[in-house]
């Protein structure tokens, strides 16, 4: 099975994460965020990955830390899973519709972080999360993932809806690149490397 565990503590949070790729969508997710806890739930049931995390992190200063910390260690974890790269798809494009608002997310799994994310029109929050999180939590995921990442909102008005659309397609996106391929003969690249 590809997974590992990966611990961190800093002066900010202390985040314990297992994350398998090759899972059922089992989650255990306490971020001490309500919002984002359901949007792993999301990403983890819809990628079918496996995915436990406990963070205490100083949520009484504000989301940033907890959130952006544990984008770091879920990178951190997929990078370490998915290995040596050998025989995935590598490359997936998923969009996904919720209600009026529909996303598409493009994952290179190419040892190449860079991200580009095209979401406009988000209001400041969704109770009491900070919706501008979201960017950080991709960004921080894709430096230590190693990924390439395209965030693109297609149109959308409600912004739970909105931010819910993303994180299913990210699983979904992820999930599909990272997906074993039997017709795929080593790494899928001309380098030989990724």
């Amino acid at each position: 099975m590809r997974s590992s565990s990966i611990s961190r503590a800093t002066a900010e949070t202390s985040i314990s994460l297992d994350f398998a790729i090759d899972g059922s969508g089992e989650t255990d997710i306490q971020t001490g965020v309500g919002f984002f806890d359901h949007m792993l739930t999301l990403f983890t049931k819809h990628g079918l990955f496996d995915l436990k995390v406990a963070c205490d992190g100083d949520i009484e200063v504000d989301q940033h830390h907890t959130v952006e910390d544990i984008g770091i260690v879920l990178g951190q974890a997929f990078y370490k899973s998915i290995g040596t790269k050998e025989g995935i798809d590598r490359y997936a494009t998923v969009s996904i519709p919720m209600d009026e608002a529909l996303s598409t997310v493009s994952i290179d799994i190419s040892g190449r972080p860079f991200f580009v994310y095209h979401v406009e029109g988000l209001k400041d929050k969704v109770g009491q999360f900070d919706t501008e999180l979201v960017e950080e939590f991709f960004q921080a995921f894709v430096s230590n993932a190693k990924v390439t990442l395209h965030i693109n909102l297609q149109y959308g008005k409600n912004t739970h809806h909105i931010i819910e659309s993303i994180f299913k397609a990210f699983g979904r996106a992820l999930s599909a690149a990272s997906k074993i391929n039997p017709d795929v003969k080593g790494v899928p690249s001309t380098k030989g490397l990724l």
